[in-house]
């Protein structure tokens, strides 16, 4: 009518939508090949700048690659301006894995950005730091969040927390005992969020290490309510876990209903450790609500797999392992834990909710488990998800004590706005709850969902109704005459096919009426007559075999049944051949069962129809029924014949006994029910994934076992340094520490060193490793020396400091030791200089240990198994002998064929060179690129000779010299055996990047001089060889051996069997008593390979010989990064334990 409106309103729609633009980022999105953004990353404006890294970021969202721009942004990262800083942060964050080389030419800005006053610009650098996941840098950042996490400010203190869990995923061995330690310091910090985010860190990089938290356990209960919401979850788990290990299950509780007759409930006693006494056999206190509980504790304990294949081997009531340990609720730990959860239940997040009642479902007492009914009940009213999640655990604590949900019933009524998933669920708990009162109330509700137009909702609702008959014997009654209702043919008798919805109801309902009727067949046995008698108007093939299968089995039940028997085979048999295939192997069974429980006049007419069934199976144009009517005919072969000859009755008579054994057995014995056992249910800890998905999700773990962790744990397997070194090496003064987390336990947090466990070291002794032990005074084992005060002398003598001519390579330029220096802070004080104990200064008795080499035994590493090389087995081990190639190091790789085929042509080699290159120029090759100068195309492999062949069980051995371009990285090799190309990685051990540097006492000490303040490194660990080594062939230590000796010889040998060094010396004050060690002293020396740069290592010990010694490992290198990184192998090492 009005064309112009038309336009108009297209035009004004077009306005509308720049002028919603206005002041947006929209723009940024418009022209993906705009080429102005080069010229403004150049700009010397900010604004500029910022608008071109938006364009850059919105170009990665919209997923193109703009990774060209790299160099030109990496440059910004100097800006002053914090928007511009924050916007190349992102941008290096997500090319930093494609780009690693020009990502480390930032990490000298990141340093300084950690210093900077600024608290969100060093949370910037530490996330970006953390999120370049490159291996070559991870030292640095290891160290950076150790420093971060002593923060002034607690948002960088979080962000230290939140880097944990992305160092861990580097999988970094040398580094997992000191991130370990960072989470114990953030554990104890006093901001609730710094407290979350440091129980995420732990729940993924050491969820086992419960010892840290039985440091800070109170701290962290009363910091629980104030932490965030999606914290609370995780500190809940970690917490619930701890009180589990440490104290045990409450035995108030409903873990305990299962064992409560074996509780005794009048000791009075410590609520710790309340142990249960073993006990074999478990009788069962309430049947199938105790074999719940009891599978619920132990599937917790144990998980359902474990459990349920333990029951598959036992008996229903036998445990072969002991019972489970318990404490009581009035217990401290406890006590504090449950209070601090209550207030959680009324949380405005569901899984907090969730979290907390799966908590007080496990330890608190049965009387108080009421207070989680009504916040599971909230959740209920809340998203349809959350619903879903919150019914799936409601139905197990429903099934294990369904007395806890009984009076709230209607609150499990069904709404019309529910999906399919949550209506089922609320079915079955609302038929686990009912009792004799709610019952007609639930009856009600049901007849309303039968009538659902969801049929399969409705069939649900039928088998709902035999769970509540089943259950309530009561009212079976009623139930059957409401679901002989649903049997009455007017509405299903529509030719309904079997995968309709009337028929699903159908078939549910018979099988709801067949399951009330095993419960006492012969009180129910006009409910059989009247399915039977209703059998022709049932057209669902299915339920007309089930209706058959309940004749033929309750056949003797009654009077009224065995007398229309007859009559009703003689209906079927006329049927036979227009019936399914389910019908008709039902009707076949029924025959045979007829006959077999027939007697008189009855047994020949049913012998009559049972031989004419037969005969039609025998030319039915199934298989299965010929196959099975044939093997009938033959089990019953003396029913339905008869025999005239006297030897044919004869051998019939001596078999009959046989053949009607088995067709009884087969036919007339009675199933077992597994309705009533919980054998099936599987049982996760509430709130789990696994709980929802009904099998263990990746990361699920059971609850650990009951008063496993013990108070002597925390001594032995965390090393933790004690002292006041920590503030010193990553530059925190006191008032950092006074600003930031306080720490209540000085020995767990600021007087906390890291150190590294849980690597196994790589392990060629070193032959020369003791040639200079021998030098003087080799005939005694021990020699009476002025050691210390020589020592001591030349510290403060006036030798001066050298500064080594370093070698930089691409990486060291990037990290030098200057710039480390001024990033970490540390300037050489007098604390740092002087000796750890005045004490020391004595005099010295120098000790002799022998020859170690010969004693060395080197651990063999895996390179190919045979499961990868087709039955050929690759095994390496780093050897001592120094290769003739500059910083190439030698292995002894072995080969064995452990397969029945023999393996030809077997050559290893690095990938960039072709398989099929003559040795002889790779050799060529190789020695040129050895005396050029050091790149990155220096071959990495000295070649080997081929082996021709390997015979099924033979090995061989190769020496091979390796040159690893980082101590940190793999290299990449190819196997090549009988024509297949197998990759490989050779993992470095920086133990053995080094050479063993013979020198006297005056020499090492003067070295020693010469590398103090930031070149010094410390840490401590706890070392526990020597207690093996010294305890007898009973266990008892021995007063035979010489304890100093033993123990000089076993640090040393591990030392030896761990990196190439060389015992310098091994000294021992001589004012030392009997056992006590302290001051013991071993010192070794070797030189780095690259650089030739010498490195000291003095391990130092304290306590007594018998017992674990807190050992203190101290390196001087000049080489930061190197000294650091072999620091935390040797603390690895040295905390193993003995294999």
């Amino acid at each position: 009518m009005f064309h112009q409106f038309g336009a108009t309103a297209d035009s004004l729609s077009k306005a509308s939508t720049l002028v919603f633009r206005i002041g947006t980022d929209a723009h940024l999105y418009d022209d993906p090949d705009d080429v102005s953004i080069a010229p403004l990353l150049d700009s010397k404006f900010d604004s500029e700048k910022c608008e071109a890294l938006k364009r850059l970021l919105a170009l990665i969202a919209q997923g193109f690659d703009v990774s060209n721009y790299f160099p030109q942004v990496v440059k910004n990262v100097a800006s002053q301006s914090l928007e511009v800083k924050k916007l190349v942060y992102l941008y290096l964050l997500h090319y930093a894995e494609k780009r690693p080389n020009e990502a480390l030419l930032s990490i000298n800005y990141f340093q300084k950005d950690l210093g900077d006053p600024n608290p969100l610009v060093r949370a910037w650098a530490l996330r970006t730091m953390a999120g370049i996941r490159l291996h070559v840098v991870a030292p640095i950042v290891v160290v950076a969040v150790a420093k971060c996490a002593r923060d002034p400010s607690v948002y960088v203190r979080k962000c230290a927390a939140n880097a944990l869990p992305k160092l861990h995923d580097l999988r970094l061995e040398e580094n997992t005992g000191g991130i370990e330690e960072i989470v114990g310091i953030l554990l104890n910090d006093n901001s609730p969020s710094v407290v979350g985010a440091a129980a995420a860190a732990f729940a993924s990089v050491c969820p086992n290490n419960l010892n840290l938290i039985g440091r800070h356990y109170k701290k962290l209960c009363e910091t629980l309510p104030d932490v965030e919401e999606w914290g609370q979850i995780v500190l809940i788990e970690i917490l619930l876990r701890y009180v589990i290990a440490r104290q045990g299950l409450v035995r108030e509780s409903i873990m305990a209903s299962p064992y409560s007759e074996y509780l005794d409930s009048e000791i009075d006693g410590p609520d710790r450790d309340f142990a249960v006494k073993e006990e074999t056999n478990v009788v069962s206190i309430g049947a199938y609500q105790s074999q719940l509980l009891q599978m619920a504790s132990k599937s917790y304990l144990e998980g359902p797999e474990k459990y349920l294949s333990q029951m598959n081997f036992e008996d229903k009531g036998a445990f072969q392992s002991g019972l489970p340990k318990f404490t009581s609720a009035k217990n401290d730990d406890v006590k504090i834990l449950l209070q601090c959860t209550s207030p959680l239940l009324w949380s405005h997040n569901s899984a907090v909710i969730l979290a907390a009642a799966g908590l007080h479902w496990i330890m608190a007492p049965k009387e108080d488990l009421r207070r989680i009914v009504k916040p599971l009940l909230f959740i209920l009213r809340s998203s349809s998800a959350s619903a879903y999640v919150a019914l799936c655990n409601i139905q197990v604590f429903a099934k294990a004590m369904p007395s806890l949900f009984a009076s709230y019933s209607e609150d499990f009524f069904i709404c019309s706005s529910d999906t399919y998933q949550i209506k089922a669920l609320k079915l079955e708990i609302l038929s686990n709850i009912a009792t004799e009162s709610s019952i007609p109330v639930i009856f009600q509700e049901f007849q309303d969902y039968v009538r659902d137009s969801d049929r399969r909702f409705a069939a649900d609702t039928v088998a709902a109704i035999g769970l509540c008959a089943q259950r309530l014997p009561n009212v079976a009654n009623t139930c059957l005459e409401g679901l002989l209702a649903l049997t009455i043919p007017q509405s299903l008798n529509n030719d309904t096919e079997s995968s309709g919805g009337d028929s699903i109801v159908l078939i549910q309902a018979i099988i709801s009426i067949r399951s009330i009727i095993k419960l006492d067949p012969p009180r129910h046995e006009k409910v059989i007559v009247h399915l039977v008698r209703t059998l022709d108007s049932i057209k669902v093939p299915t339920a007309r075999a089930m209706v058959i299968r309940m004749m033929g089995e309750y056949n003797s039940s009654g009077h009224i049944l065995p007398k229309m028997l007859t009559s009703v085979l003689t209906y079927l048999a006329c049927c036979f051949t227009k019936e399914a295939l389910e019908t008709k192997l039902q009707i076949l069974y029924a025959a045979v069962k007829v006959v077999l429980c027939a007697r008189g006049d009855d047994l020949c007419a049913s012998k009559k129809l049972l031989s004419y069934v037969l005969e039609l199976a025998k030319c039915d144009i199934n298989y299965d029924i010929r196959d099975r009517a044939r093997v009938i005919r033959k089990l019953l072969t003396q029913y339905l014949f008869s025999f005239e000859l006297v030897e044919e009755a004869r051998y019939i008579s001596e078999s009959k006994n046989m053949s009607c054994l088995l067709a009884e057995r087969l036919f007339l014995e009675k199933p077992k029910s597994m309705s009533t056992e919980p054998n099936n249910y599987r049982f996760y800890l509430p709130g789990s994934l696994s709980q929802i998905v009904l099998h263990a999700a990746p990361g699920y773990n059971p609850l650990p076992e009951p008063c496993s962790l013990t108070i002597g744990d925390s001594s032995f397997g965390s090393n933790i340094v004690k002292g006041g070194t920590h503030s010193d090496l990553y530059g925190v003064d006191d008032s950092e520490r006074a600003s930031g987390s306080s720490d209540d336990d000085s020995n767990s947090s600021d007087g906390s060193e890291i150190s590294e466990a849980g690597s196994s070291g790589n392990d060629v002794g070193d032959e020369s490793g003791s040639a200079s032990e021998g030098d003087e005074n080799t005939g005694l084992l021990i020699n009476f020396s002025d050691v210390g005060n020589a020592a001591y002398a030349n510290l403060n003598g006036n030798s001066e400091v050298n500064d080594p001519q370093s070698r930089p390579n691409d990486f060291g330029e990037l990290m030098s030791n200057r710039a480390l220096e001024s990033w970490l802070d540390e300037s050489p004080d007098s604390s740092r200089n002087a000796p750890e104990s005045s004490s020391f200064q004595n005099s010295s008795a120098r000790i002799s240990v022998g020859s170690l080499s010969e004693r060395v035994k080197p651990k063999s590493y895996t390179l190919l198994d045979t499961v990868n090389g087709n039955g050929l087995r690759v095994d390496y081990v780093f050897s001592s002998e120094m290769s003739s190639k500059s910083k190439f190091v030698c292995l002894e790789v072995s080969f064995k064929n452990c397969s029945n085929e023999p393996k030809e042509k077997i050559l290893l080699f690095d990938e960039d060179i072709e398989g099929g290159q003559d040795n002889s120029e790779q050799a060529l090759r190789t020695n040129e690129s050895s005396s050029a100068p050091h790149n990155n195309d220096v071959k990495v492999i000295v070649p080997v000779e081929e082996i021709p062949c390997l015979e099924p069980g033979q090995s061989s051995k190769k020496i091979m010299e390796v040159h690893f371009h980082h101590h940190l990285l793999p290299i990449k090799l190819v196997l090549r055996c009988s024509g297949l190309k197998l990759p490989v990685k050779l993992w470095p051990d920086i133990g053995y990047f080094v050479k063993p540097l013979p020198m006297d006492d005056e020499e090492f000490f003067r070295k020693e001089s010469q590398l103090r303040g930031m070149f010094e490194y410390n840490r401590r660990c706890t070392f526990i060889d020597h207690v093996r080594e010294l305890k007898d062939e009973k266990g008892e230590i021995s007063l035979v051996k010489d304890k100093f000796l033993v123990v000089c010889e076993t640090l040393g040998l591990k030392m030896l069997s761990n990196a190439n060094l060389s015992l310098i010396s091994v000294d021992m004050p001589v004012t030392t008593n009997h056992d006590d060690v302290s001051g013991l002293c071993l010192r070794f020396a070797c030189e780095i390979l690259s650089n030739s740069m010498p490195c000291l290592i003095t391990v130092t010990l304290r306590g007594n010989c018998s017992e674990p010694l807190n050992t203190t490992v101290k390196v001087n290198c000049e080489e930061t990064v190197f000294g650091l990184n072999l620091l935390n192998k040797i603390v690895s090492f040295l905390a193993e334990p003995p294999l």
